[in-house]
């Protein structure tokens, strides 16, 4: 047998080699090779890569919950699943998929796993948990929507406002935007978490069941287990809702910072089409309607319950995103950054989350949304509540939901505010206020029994009414919102036949009060 030349050698191992190459490229484009397996150094059969997704798998894939909030991005999808009915596909090119999985555990394991992209939380919870997120480097990146009636808190017989919580046993998932709501709450009422006994729950649905079968005197549900745990107590009432504490959860999308680095321009487009349905949705009755059919076949719900779920949102718009992401100066309600740092420190208080939560500055990234031009009225941010005036001896009736006293020097006789005053207010009251953006207020001022009552009555009034009138100019509050009333001597909380019992009858109330 003839010898080869090693040139011969070369040549022939370059033929095999290339043989190979276009051997596996070929079986790769027919579908007889995982091509992400190839790329990973697996086979089809071990799963040890961090996705199980194709290398040149290119749909976003969006985790969800059964929610009505997201109603925006599936109705432009034309429903859950990527085709090429969805307008993301026939206006944007993009393919979307919406993964529905209530267990959030697992849900959010996919994505640190990559079979994920996007991922919902709320951003008032959103500190409990980005610690231990903090090796995928998340993102803010849009707000969906906000709660308007989807969280509230039930309670039974004989409990008709919040200082009524005071010892009682409530049942709350931990952790959860029903703590949040729960905190938030208690704060307007002039009460902590330490003033109740919370009995842990592992969900919301968990805490409706404790309170149907009465083992807590509240809960903190979720709609529609609201009104189903109302039916099933006799007695019971809800307490308060998202509806009036309208600007606390807020449901809103994450990816790792690398994946939106890696895919911005599909990732800008998806953020305009689900704005673009979100403002549909909010100003059709046909979209909505259209909204419902989809999530009931996405959700598996009833299409009524769907059409309600959607009804106990806020469906945000674009102009909503300016504001939540601070890029309007001359928004002056509640914006993703104040809520994070409030929670944040609220949950550092409990000794729940450690120092180690990144600052807004390091999770929120608002590219999309700056970068996003949509115009018209249907894409404006949402208006403030339009409150009717209320006749005095009717808003004087009115039944408060939550009172939190508030102490306010004046110099004696006077009812000027000065800059310290304005602090407190600023400190102790005006974000609840802004939380509570839904519901009316009503400023109570209250002396000792120092004076004539007469005059006492004439002054705390003045004193109240300057209180209304720094909101109004300060912090562009509604006048027909607020309701002032001076109490004079009337309502004391201690004796005022000690200097120490005085001072704290000379007080201003701040109330949140029910229609």
């Amino acid at each position: 047998m003839a010898r080869l030349t090693t040139f011969s050698k070369l040549v022939i191992v370059f033929l095999v080699v290339a043989a190979a190459f276009f051997g596996i490229r070929y079986a790769m484009n027919s579908g007889l090779i995982d091509g992400s397996a190839v790329a990973n150094g697996t086979s089809q059969g071990n799963t040890s890569s961090t996705s199980s997704r194709a290398a040149n798998d290119d749909v976003i894939r969006i985790g969800v919950v059964t929610w009505g909030g997201y109603a925006g991005g599936q109705y432009f999808n034309e429903g859950f699943a990527a085709s090429t009915a969805s307008r993301f596909t026939k206006e944007y090119g993009i393919n979307v998929e919406f993964v529905l999985n209530d267990d959030v555990d697992a849900s959010l394991n996919a994505w640190k796993a990559g079979d994920l992209d996007l991922h919902w939380y709320t951003m008032d919870a959103f500190p409990t948990i980005v610690s231990g997120l903090s090796a995928f480097d998340p993102v803010a990146l849009f707000q969906a929507d906000w709660s308007r009636g989807g969280d509230a808190i039930v309670v039974r017989r004989g409990i008709s406002s919040v200082a009524d919580l005071k010892g009682k046993k409530i049942a709350v998932a931990e952790l959860t935007p029903s703590h949040s709501f729960l905190i938030w709450l208690l704060d307007a009422g002039g009460l902590s978490i330490n003033d109740v006994t919370i009995v842990a729950q592992a969900s919301a649905v968990d805490a409706a069941a404790a309170f149907k079968s009465q083992q807590v005197d509240a809960a903190v549900v979720w709609s529609p287990d609201d009104e189903i745990s109302v039916r099933a107590v006799p007695g019971s009432r809800v307490l308060e809702s998202t509806r009036s504490a309208s600007n606390i959860i807020a449901d809103f999308f994450f990816a790792k910072r690398e994946y939106v680095n890696a895919n911005r321009d599909k990732l800008q487009k998806l953020y305009e089409g689900w704005m673009k349905g979100a403002a549909e949705i909010n100003t059709s009755a046909t979209a909505k309607a259209k909204a419902g059919k989809i999530l009931s076949e996405g959700l598996g719900i009833p299409e009524v319950d769907a059409i309600a779920s959607i009804d106990n949102v806020r469906l945000v718009t674009h102009g909503d995103n300016l504001n939540f992401f601070g890029l309007n100066t001359a928004f002056t309600g509640v914006d993703g950054s104040a809520l994070y740092r409030r929670m944040t420190n609220e949950y550092q208080k409990l000794g729940v989350v450690d120092g180690n939560v990144p600052s807004w500055r390091q999770i929120s990234m608002p590219t999309l949304v700056q970068k996003t031009t949509l115009t018209g009225p249907e894409n404006a941010a949402e208006a403030s509540k339009s409150f009717t005036k209320v006749e005095d001896n009717a808003a004087k009736n009115l039944e408060a939901i939550a009172s939190k006293p508030v102490s306010i020097s004046f110099r004696t006789g006077e009812d000027a505010l000065d800059e310290n005053s304005k602090y407190i207010i600023d400190k102790e009251f005006v974000e609840i206020a802004k939380a509570f953006a839904n519901a009316r207020i009503r400023i109570e001022g209250n002396t000792d029994n120092v004076g004539s009552r007469a005059a006492n009555i004439a002054l705390s009034e003045r004193r109240a009414r300057a209180v209304a009138d720094y909101l109004i100019k300060e912090h562009n509050m509604s006048p027909n919102r607020l309701i002032v009333v001076g109490n004079g001597p009337d309502k004391p909380v201690a004796s005022n036949n000690t200097a120490d019992g005085k001072a704290k009858n000379r007080r201003t109330d701040f109330q949140l009060v029910r229609e």
